[in-house]
């Protein structure tokens, strides 16, 4: 398995509501309304940190999930938010692409 680093997109606009992330797509205007487990590979998406060490650092932890499982899980979910521009994902580590920061 060859490992992946995910950073956030330049090119999306990010809103915290409660516990949860708004995020809407520039490239096709869709919104994505992120839950807690999504919010936290979000806040971690840093362009330096394997995607590996992301779920065994804060989604194991903070969810109790099982490794192989959450791991296979946040692959899928990056994939798709790759699809839509949200998140950049490389096989190397890479200086986040923007500061995105979320509005309150």
């Amino acid at each position: 398995m060859s490992e992946k680093y995910i950073c956030r997109s330049p090119i999306v606009a990010a809103r915290l509501l409660g516990e949860e992330i708004i995020i809407m797509s520039a490239a096709d205007s869709t919104l994505f309304n992120l839950n807690a487990v999504a919010t936290c590979i979000w806040e971690a998406a840093d362009g330096r940190t394997p995607l590996s060490e992301i779920v065994e650092r804060h989604v194991c932890t903070e969810f109790e999930v099982e490794p192989e499982t959450a791991y296979r899980d946040v692959e899928q979910f990056v994939d798709a938010l790759a699809q839509h521009g949200i998140l950049i994902v490389s096989s190397e580590p890479q200086a986040e692409a923007a500061p995105s920061e979320v509005a309150p």
